[in-house]
C-alpha cells in the first residue's frame, strides 16, 4: 500500500475532532447537569455512569474480536465506523438532550447505547489509522494528524461553553444541545468523507487464529506488555492532575475563575506540540522522543505541588509545559502500538490490529478509573473536602502531591520501562520483511531446479 497523502490524512483525521468534541462534556457537563437541571441524586447519577463503565470492560475485547475477524467486501475498518458513527450520533444527542421529566432510566439506556455505540466506532477507527501505512515513521505522522484533530476538538468543546452563553443563550442546557447538534449533524458526515476518501487497509493476514492462541500470542509479545506497562504507568500519572485539575486551581490557587482559560492553554499548547515532537521522533526513535517529552512534563511538574494561592502565572507555565507534552503521549503510544501489533502478526500469521487497539482502550479506562480510585480516598483521609468545607493544610499538600507529585514519580518509572524499547527503524524494517515475504508467490520452478 502507497503512503497516504495529505488530503487522505486529513480525511482520515476528521472524524476524531467531533468524538473528542464528545468526550468533555460526556465526563465532565453531563453528570452535573443530571444532578442540578433535573434534580436527581448524584449518587442515583452515578449508577447508571458506573453502568456505562462496566459496559464498555466487556464492549472493548468484543469489538476488537469482530472487528478483526469480520471481513465484508466492504472492509473491515469502513464498515464498523460507517456503521457505528450514526449510532454514537444519536445516543450522543439524546444524552446531551434529555427531557424535562428524563430519570436515571432515561440516562442508563441512552449511555449504554452510546458506549457501546462509541466503543464499536472507535476501536476499528484507531486500527485502520495504524493499518494506513507500514513505516515506522510514517505511522506517527497519521496518529499527529488524528490527535491533532482531537485536541482541536476539545479545545471547541471547551469554547463551546463560553461563546453559547454569550450568543444569548445562558445556562448548561444550551450548550449541550448545541454541542449535541453539532456531533449529530458532523459526526456522521466526516465518517462519509473517512469512508469515500480513504482506502480500506490491505489484510496480510494468512492464519486464523483461535482465541486461545491468539491470546497466548499476546501474552509472548513482549515489546507489548512493556509498552502497555508504560502506557498504563503515564495513564495514571496523567489521571491525576486530569481528575484534580479544578480542585487543584480553585482550593490550592484559589482562582477558580481561572480554570477555564487554563484548560484552553493547556490544550492549545497541545497542538503546537505535536509537529515539534514528530519532528523529533523522526530524527531520533519514537520511543525515545515519547520518554523526552515525559521528561520534559516531569520538569514542569516538579514545581506545581509548591505554588500557593495567587499563583495564576507560574501555574500557567506549568500548563503550557506540560500541555506541550501531552502531543507526544497522545500521538507516540498509539504510533508505537501499531509497531508492536506487527511483532504478532510476523510470529502468528494473523494481522489483529483489533484485538490490540480494544486492550489499549481498557489501559486508557483503567489508568484513569485508577486516578479517580485513589485520589478521592487520599484526600478525604488527608483533611481535604470541599463539599464539607474542609480544607486543612495537610490536605492542601497533599492535593499538590497527587496533582503533580506522583505523576513524576509515574512517568520517571514509565521512562526506565521505554528508554531501552527493542523497535526502533531498523527493527521495524526487519519485521516488515517478515510479513511481506509471506505475501509473495513462490516461484516454483526455480525452486526445484
Amino acid at each position: 500500500m502507497s503512503e497516504p497523502g495529505r488530503r487522505s490524512l486529513a480525511a482520515y483525521a476528521l472524524p476524531a475532532l467531533s468524538l473528542a468534541i464528545l468526550t468533555l462534556p460526556l465526563y465532565v457537563l453531563v453528570p452535573a447537569f443530571y444532578a442540578r437541571e433535573l434534580a436527581l441524586p448524584l449518587a442515583a447519577v452515578g449508577q447508571p455512569l458506573l453502568a456505562v463503565r462496566l459496559v464498555d470492560a466487556l464492549s472493548d475485547p468484543l469489538v476488537g474480536v469482530l472487528a478483526d475477524r469480520w471481513r465484508p467486501a466492504f472492509g473491515r475498518r469502513r464498515l464498523w465506523f460507517a456503521l457505528a458513527s450514526v449510532p454514537t450520533a444519536v445516543a450522543a444527542f439524546f444524552v446531551f438532550t434529555p427531557p424535562a421529566d428524563a430519570g436515571v432510566s432515561y440516562l442508563m439506556l441512552w449511555g449504554v447505547i452510546l458506549s457501546v455505540a462509541w466503543t464499536a466506532a472507535l476501536v476499528p477507527y484507531t486500527a485502520w489509522g495504524a493499518e494506513l501505512s507500514t513505516l515506522y515513521h510514517g505511522r506517527a505522522r497519521i496518529a499527529g494528524w488524528r490527535e491533532t484533530c482531537a485536541l482541536l476538538g476539545t479545545l471547541v468543546a471547551l469554547f463551546a461553553q463560553v461563546l453559547v452563553p454569550l450568543a444569548g443563550f445562558p445556562g448548561e442546557r444550551a450548550v449541550l444541545l448545541t454541542i449535541g447538534i453539532f456531533i449529530l449533524v458532523t459526526l456522521p458526515a466526516s465518517a462519509l468523507v473517512t469512508v469515500v476518501a480513504v482506502p480500506e487497509p490491505r489484510d496480510l493476514s494468512k492464519e486464523r487464529l483461535t482465541l486461545r492462541d491468539g491470546l497466548r500470542h499476546m501474552r509472548e509479545n513482549r515489546p507489548f506488555l512493556r509498552l502497555i506497562l508504560a502506557f498504563l504507568l503515564n495513564g495514571f500519572a496523567n489521571g491525576f492532575p486530569a481528575t484534580l485539575f479544578i480542585f487543584f486551581v480553585a482550593e490550592k490557587l484559589r482562582v477558580p475563575d481561572a480554570a477555564g482559560p487554563l484548560l484552553v492553554l493547556y490544550f492549545f499548547c497541545g497542538v503546537a506540540g505535536v509537529p515539534v515532537w514528530l519532528k523529533l521522533a523522526g530524527r531520533l526513535s519514537k520511543h525515545r522522543a515519547w520518554c523526552f517529552a515525559m521528561l520534559f512534563a516531569c520538569t514542569f511538574f516538579a514545581v506545581a505541588p509548591f505554588l500557593g494561592e495567587g499563583a495564576t502565572l507560574a501555574f500557567a507555565c506549568v500548563c503550557i509545559g506540560t500541555g506541550f507534552a501531552l502531543g507526544a503521549d497522545l500521538m507516540l503510544p498509539p504510533s508505537i502500538q501499531a509497531d508492536v501489533i506487527d511483532v504478532d502478526t510476523a510470529a502468528s500469521g494473523e494481522q489483529r490490529a483489533g484485538i490490540y487497539f480494544a486492550a489499549w482502550g481498557l489501559a486508557t479506562k483503567l489508568a484513569l478509573a485508577l486516578a479517580v480510585g485513589v485520589a478521592f480516598p487520599v484526600l478525604a483521609a488527608s483533611g481535604f473536602n470541599p463539599s464539607a468545607s474542609l480544607r486543612t493544610d495537610s490536605g492542601l499538600a497533599m492535593l499538590g502531591f497527587l496533582y503533580a507529585g506522583l505523576p513524576v514519580v509515574l512517568k520517571l518509572a514509565a521512562i526506565a520501562v521505554m528508554w531501552n524499547f527493542p523497535i526502533d527503524v531498523a527493527t521495524h524494517a526487519q519485521l516488515r520483511e517478515t510479513i511481506e515475504a509471506r505475501q509473495r508467490p513462490v516461484n516454483l520452478d526455480s525452486s526445484a531446479k
